[in-house]
């Protein structure tokens, strides 16, 4: 029987979080970076840090806004990108399903790639589930911490740092340094190269609608690979 107390669940979740957060502050820095680079003001940019809260999206939000593209297509990019949050929520749902529903949000705005990894591993080896919510809240919480911290970083460093360095350069990189080590199966690769050669394919489509046919191809790739596999 597991008699740890709320805070040291808490404690182990920060803990078990702290390892990953070496790949998200150069992630935060990059972006307050970028963000000021595309056009958006401090404000926004560190606003759009703790309202979306999620790196993947604002990279993109940041460069479609930059573009002028119409709102409707901004939010639909964004939705995409983000389908992947429908498939941890049902993973840890069974979980939190007994938690209130002050939990249940706040949790919910915590559930972030990063997060999710430390999380899930904690539930699935763990027979006493207690005060499981308060190790997602310190695994969540601190992540939180560090990602608003690294964009005001870049918010400050984009204004010192020389325009000739080619910001956006970094910023395909970052992407492959998060995305890579992610593909451990045959339909995770699968889902990443169809992405990826669609992506080249429909690059030239008008107001980025190339990024949205892409990962609907990845998406749809992965799901056949996986439903393949199973049979």
């Amino acid at each position: 029987m597991n008699h740890k107390s709320a805070l040291d669940t808490f404690l182990e979740g920060v803990r078990d979080e702290v390892p990953l957060l070496l790949a998200v502050i150069p992630f935060g820095v990059i972006y307050g970076i970028v963000a000021l680079e595309a056009g958006l003001t401090k404000l926004q940019a560190q606003s759009m840090s703790y309202i979306v809260f999620g790196g993947s999206s604002q990279f993109v939000a940041s460069k479609l806004i930059a573009e002028a593209v119409p709102a409707s297509l901004i939010v639909l990019t964004v939705a995409v990108v983000n389908l992947r949050h429908m498939l941890y929520s049902a993973s840890v749902a069974p979980y939190v399903q007994d938690l209130p529903f002050r939990w249940k949000a706040l949790l919910a705005y915590l559930l972030t790639d990063e997060a999710y990894a430390v999380v899930i591993n904690y539930y699935q080896r763990q027979e006493e589930h207690r005060y499981s919510h308060w190790y997602f809240l310190g695994a969540g919480l601190i992540l939180w911490i560090t990602w608003q911290m690294s964009t005001a970083a870049g918010i400050f460093m984009g204004k010192v740092l020389p325009p000739s360095w080619p910001l956006d350069f970094f910023l395909p990189l970052t992407f492959i340094a998060i995305v890579v080590p992610s593909l451990k199966d045959y339909p995770s690769v699968a889902a990443a190269v169809a992405a990826g050669v669609s992506s080249l394919i429909f690059y030239k489509l008008p107001y980025r609608l190339g990024l949205i046919a892409a990962s609907l191809v990845g998406i749809t790739t992965g799901f056949a690979s996986e439903h393949w596999r199973k049979r």
